[in-house]
């Protein structure tokens, strides 16, 4: 059994092109794709896997796109257990305009499951879980699948003492908050959401953290702030790391990478500093990279030692 496990309700296999500039109505003509697989816990557990981790992947799969899916997380060496589904899996496309530099992000909902699949779903994680140290579920759901999803895996992980990472927004994010979890990491416009607060200072971000945990609703909160960096609370204390100055060439999967360079900390035993050390440089590594290539090891050994971790007392 893996040491970690990662669940994606709603993966996608994710096409990045690029085009000279995008404009109404003109045919766009884009340059050779790139696919890569995709979904909030299946991106987390390449950047696991590349960094040496025992991790496996789980998530419905259905139609050609989910066998596409499945055969490039073969190609990176990616354990994962697919659970089939009627359903074709979706795709995710993202454009770069080359005159701009912007970047164009088109998500399809993804397929609608049926109440038998996404009790499945559900029961398929749980069953998967005995060894684990932590499990990680991210992302978006699909149609068909209620808010409190997450929130019943997180009662039924606690119940079995394991440890649950979340990584998710809206409706579905307040409700496994209520539930509880290990470790959640919010942006801050989705922290602003929660709290119905503008959150323009540190210290503000830093209470509305530390509520979070003071009420049970989370140990640890990973808060991201895009080009601030990021801070990290928990009962022990409070971090900040500001972003790190890189060449950015893409900003998909930042995010996941974030998640998975602190979950490969953690797991390793190493202290909060640290983990929010880890996770900024992978997630800087992440922006080097088109697409959802995600953060490379060797980026993220030589920016480590960049990362400038501050206590908040």
């Amino acid at each position: 059994m893996a040491d970690i496990l990662t669940l994606t309700p709603n993966p996608a296999l994710d096409v990045f092109t690029s085009t000279a500039r995008v404009q109404p109505t003109h045919k766009l003509r884009c340059g050779a794709p790139l696919l890569h697989p995709g979904g909030g816990g299946i991106n987390v557990a390449r950047v696991l896997a590349r960094l040496g981790t025992g991790v496996r992947a789980l998530f419905p799969s259905g139609g050609v796109a989910g066998q596409q899916l499945c055969g490039l997380l073969e190609a990176e060496g990616v354990a994962y257990e697919t659970l089939p589904i009627a359903g074709s899996t979706r795709e995710s496309f993202s454009v770069r305009e080359e005159a701009s530099g912007q970047e164009y992000r088109f998500v399809l909902p993804g397929p609608t499951l049926s109440d038998a699949e996404w009790q499945a779903s559900l029961d398929f994680a749980c069953l998967h879980r005995p060894g684990a140290r932590l499990f990680v579920a991210s992302g978006s759901l699909p149609p068909g699948v209620p808010d409190d999803f997450y929130a019943r895996l997180a009662r039924r992980l606690a119940a079995a003492g394991v440890r649950l990472v979340l990584d998710t927004s809206g409706p579905p994010l307040a409700a496994a908050l209520d539930a509880g979890v290990h470790l959640v990491k919010p942006s801050l416009r989705e922290l602003q959401e929660l709290t119905a607060q503008p959150l323009a200072t540190m210290a503000q971000r830093e209470a509305a953290c530390r509520s979070l945990v003071e009420r049970g609703s989370a140990g640890i909160v990973a808060l991201s702030l895009g080009a601030e960096g990021a801070l990290l609370v928990s009962a022990q204390g409070a971090w900040h790391a500001p972003a790190l100055p890189v060449q950015v060439v893409s900003t998909i999967g930042a995010g996941d990478s974030f998640v998975g360079g602190m979950v490969f900390a953690f797991a390793r035993g190493e202290d909060f500093a640290a983990a929010l050390r880890h996770g900024m440089a992978a997630s800087a590594a992440a922006l080097l990279s088109g697409g959802t290539a995600l953060c490379q090891p060797e980026d993220v050994a030589r920016l480590l030692p960049q990362v400038q971790v501050r206590s908040l007392g």
